[in-house]
């Protein structure tokens, strides 16, 4: 008899266990990683500018999503890009979600730390590589941290029009996607204590030669997600290549670039993202599913292939031209998330989001990598204004190979 009671017992636990591990569950985790003292900021190729202050913290944001057994993890990282040589140095310390399962992205501050090892101008580069390594661990704690406060949740997912003065093309003003994603788990006790918004746009407000270290605009953007009752916030850029930058259009033409216009466009982005997703029906038990494909691109571009093999973090080998890098295709409940990894111009986005399966359509841009501009070879080279994201492009065949690979991705999961 005693042992019937026991077989039921173990049976009844076992059935608990499987309905918890089934069970969609959410959690995020932040850490700061202001440097101390302040270190030079890189807007782009070359030089880092010195800095004097500082405009809010560095932060590294992990978001962490389970259900049926299957783990992703969202990493958004304060930086102009995160190459995925520092991306594996994170994953390499994370053991509850497999590697391939951790999209690293980067929000494109150009107030921030070199995180590429560009040149100086001296024979060395202003890339702190002991800072760079801090970086790594704190990213990683907050990815194991946000997995450990994993907690039963609901799952909000809508898209929509961000209105106001937020985004603009610089080449070609109208030329870029003004749709907003946002993602926003809700508690038990019906709260949201996360919200992503991904959304296509430069944070360079600041820029880097004005002497200041900043998250730029995201940093007002967390900080209203947080007070208006969205919880934690985490970024994720989108398509914004060629040049869908903040518009800080003053009204006699000339740009404001301070502090104050930072907050407005965060604010701003910040208040349409919860107006976006506050209508929206909470999905209570959302699957996932997380595909991936690794994909090798040729190095055209004689002066990117030069900085990756002179930079301390070997970003390509000495004797090869190409490099290989992940594209990820992620399914959350009626949504798609794809990876790009780099600075994808706006029509490749739109393309993209058009043949994407999902209700939803998100592109993480600058994510697993950042391998500059990506434009089409339509584009590439083609026109006096696109000299420059020419230049610090892979080369021209670059979005075809990321479209077609990207494509299969998108193909292969409908078949399933």
């Amino acid at each position: 008899m005693k042992t019937i009671r026991f077989i039921v017992l173990f049976a009844v636990a076992l059935g608990h266990a499987a309905i918890a591990h089934a069970e969609f569950r959410a959690g995020i985790a932040v850490r700061v990683v202001t440097p101390e003292p302040l270190l030079p900021v890189s807007g782009g190729v070359g030089p880092s500018n010195p800095v004097t202050k500082k405009h809010g913290d560095l932060t590294v944001r992990a978001m962490v999503l389970e259900s049926g057994g299957t783990r992703v993890a969202f990493v958004s990282t304060d930086f102009l890009g995160f190459p995925a040589a520092l991306g594996d140095r994170v994953r390499r310390q994370v053991k509850s979600i497999p590697a391939t399962h951790i999209l690293i992205g980067a929000t494109h501050t150009h107030s921030a730390p070199d995180c590429y090892g560009f040149p100086n101008g001296r024979g060395g580069t202003d890339a702190d590589l002991e800072y760079l390594n801090f970086v790594c661990n704190k990213a990683a704690e907050a990815i194991n941290e946000a997995f450990a406060g994993l907690q039963p949740a609901s799952l909000r997912i809508a898209t929509g029009k961000a209105n106001g003065k937020i985004a603009y093309n610089y080449y070609a003003p109208q030329l870029y996607d003004p749709r907003c994603n946002v993602m926003q788990a809700i508690g038990r006790d019906g709260k949201p204590f996360a919200t992503l918004v991904n959304y296509a746009i430069h944070p360079e407000v600041l820029g880097s030669s004005q002497g200041v270290l900043s998250p730029d605009m995201v940093g007002p953007l967390y900080d209203r997600i947080a007070a208006s009752g969205g919880g934690t916030g985490i970024f994720m850029n989108g398509a914004q290549g060629g040049m869908v930058t903040a518009d800080v259009r003053g009204p006699d033409g000339k740009d404001v670039q301070t502090w104050d216009e930072c907050r407005r466009i965060g604010h701003l982005l910040a208040d349409e993202a919860l107006r976006i997703v506050g209508g929206a029906i909470a999905q209570k038990e959302p699957k996932i599913r997380c595909a991936w494909r690794d994909v090798m691109l040729p190095v055209d571009s004689p002066m990117l292939l030069a900085i990756m093999k002179m930079s301390p973090l070997k970003l390509a080998k000495p004797d090869e031209k190409s490099i290989t890098t992940r594209v990820n295709l992620v399914h959350v409940g009626d949504a798609q998330i794809l990876t790009i990894p780099g600075e994808a111009l706006p029509n490749i986005g739109y393309y993209l989001k058009r043949k994407m399966k999902g209700q939803h359509n998100f592109l993480f841009g600058l994510t697993n990598d950042a391998l500059g501009y990506i434009l089409t070879k339509e584009d590439w080279n083609s026109f006096e204004r696109y000299n420059y994201v020419t230049r610090t492009s892979l080369g021209e065949s670059t979005a075809e190979i990321l479209i077609r690979e990207s494509m299969k991705l998108v193909e292969e999961a409908a078949d399933k």
